[in-house]
């Protein structure tokens, strides 16, 4: 009964920590005025707490487990795993322009969808996927689909001064061809932002999607051991989060700075991934699956998510189309049901 609970608490603590993730990164982001800066952030949050921290922990001996080269492989997987998943997070709230209250329910929808598959084919057991599994991965697909149809909306842009107005009539029939070029180019970039932001979240969600198996895998190659996968997860955040980016900021002409408030937010932002990568593997630990932790995880974070968003933004849920909840509640719906009804793995022979 203990360790049930302990695994619940670890499972709350990652739906909380990967709720709030989104909202803050795209505030850390927006002020240091970078998408690379805000990424190099999450990376040395990650290095204190998951590399730093962990280090000294095991320096000081206690800690199950040993060290395997087949755990660390995985695990270092795993850890990429979650970096490329914070990138595409990144590019879609800050080099596309998506917004947190759509973008992060996109990514919790599709992720439960990918762990399942990737685990059920680690584990061999697609003839385990029945009617209520499939009910719940269609679930999942069309509450994702209603969140992106009724995001919210940003405001509309003023309209052009009359004085515009009436120069543009002066000038005949060449201001309006420009003013035609110009809602072209308008819709153009408009198409772009869409797909980046479709293409971002959908790499963010199979990165996430794969991080749970991948990580439990190398956890039960290094004995149950707690930290040794975290310090693994931290090396290769450091790695793809740090070293990258830092070696990028001149060659990309980045023209971001390096604001005290957009470091805080930004390392907040990493600090709270570094946490619910904690909470995943003490879930593990007290004796969850993957198919059983991360769509409980995937299932809340975006309720998180989008009351977190909603408080940032001082936007009233009044203000948010009933489709648009709706389509929230289909996706946890969906979750839960892929949760329930998801392969188990077959039984070891006798």
């Amino acid at each position: 009964m203990l360790q049930f609970v302990g695994m619940l608490a670890a499972i709350a603590l990652t739906a909380f920590c990967w709720g709030v993730y989104g909202p803050v990164l795209h505030e850390g982001s927006g002020l240091l005025g970078s998408a690379l800066r805000a990424f190099m952030c999450v990376g040395l949050a990650y290095f204190g707490i998951a590399i730093v921290v962990p280090s000294a922990i095991l320096a000081r001996g206690g800690e199950k487990g040993r060290w395997t080269r087949t755990g660390v492989i995985w695990s270092l997987i795993a850890g990429a795993a979650g970096a490329l998943g914070a990138l595409g997070v990144i590019l879609a709230l800050r080099v596309f322009h998506g917004q947190a209250v759509y973008v992060m329910p996109l990514v919790f929808g599709g992720a439960p969808v990918v762990n399942t598959l990737l685990n059920a084919t680690m584990n061999r057991a697609f003839d385990q996927l029945k009617a209520p599994f499939l009910a719940g991965l269609i679930l999942v697909i069309t509450g994702a689909a209603t969140v992106l149809i009724f995001k919210p909306q940003t405001p509309p842009h003023s309209p052009p001064a009359p004085a515009a107005v009436a120069d543009a009539g002066a000038e005949g029939g060449s201001a309006v061809e420009a003013t035609a070029a110009r809602v072209e180019r308008k819709v153009e970039r408009k198409a772009e932002h869409v797909l980046g932001v479709l293409l971002s979240a959908a790499m963010a969600m199979l990165s996430w999607g794969a991080y749970g198996p991948v990580l439990h895998k190398g956890q039960a190659a290094m004995g149950g051991s707690r930290l040794r996968p975290l310090i693994c997860i931290g090396v290769s955040y450091f790695l793809i989060a740090v070293l990258v980016p830092l070696a990028l900021l001149g060659p990309t002409g980045d023209t971001g700075s390096w604001d005290v408030r957009g470091l805080m937010w930004s390392l907040a932002a990493g600090s709270l991934g570094a946490l619910g990568a904690l909470g995943t593997i003490l879930a593990f630990a007290c004796g969850g699956k993957p198919f059983t932790v991360m769509p409980v995880v995937f299932g809340c974070a975006p309720v998180i998510n989008t009351l977190t968003s909603l408080a940032m933004a001082k936007t009233s849920p009044e203000s948010l189309s009933p489709f648009f909840l709706a389509g929230l509640l289909v996706v946890a719906a969906g979750a839960a049901t892929v949760l329930a009804f998801g392969p188990r793995g077959h039984a070891p022979a006798k």
